[in-house]
């Protein structure tokens, strides 16, 4: 899983992991179907899979968009829940060092500069200092791309 990846996990939680998984293992099962249908008479069989499968994609779309949706996950409690369990303080509201920490994720300058590349960045990555601002910036931004409810006091002005 993408570094990003990991951070919504943790702060979207398994619920809407769980619901993401859901759609895609129910359509597995109809194109499985699909493709055993395929293997008898190869005229009906072939234009009977089509549709099936064409159709078989919509579910999945709508599934996560679904979840995207329902998402809306307060990320400044989810946030504030973590950091109240740690046994030390972290700077995660404007830190990414510290954020990735609070989520107990790898927060060397390695997997930073793997973040960094997940995200494109484009500036130089030796700068760890304004790398790891735009990180932080940049995954803000991107958890309220995709649902996350952020309050004003995680944003960057």
């Amino acid at each position: 899983m993408s570094i990003f990846g990991s951070i919504m996990s943790k702060i979207f939680g398994g619920a809407a992991s769980a619901q993401a998984a859901a759609p895609n293992a129910s359509e597995t099962p109809s194109v499985s179907a699909a493709a055993q249908g395929r293997d008898g008479p190869t005229g009906s069989a072939s234009s009977a899979a089509a549709p099936s499968m064409s159709g078989a994609p919509s579910p999945v779309a709508e599934g996560q968009a679904g979840v995207a949706g329902q998402a809306n996950v307060d990320v400044g409690q989810v946030l504030a829940d973590l950091a109240a369990g740690k046994g030390q303080t972290l700077d995660y509201k404007r830190s990414i060092v510290d954020l990735l920490k609070l989520l107990d994720l790898d927060s060397s300058l390695q997997a930073r500069k793997q973040l960094a590349d997940e995200l494109h960045y484009t500036g130089d990555k030796e700068d760890s200092a304004t790398m790891n601002v735009w990180l932080h910036k940049q995954v803000v931004q991107k958890l309220a791309e995709n649902g996350g409810k952020v309050p004003d006091d995680l944003k960057h002005a």
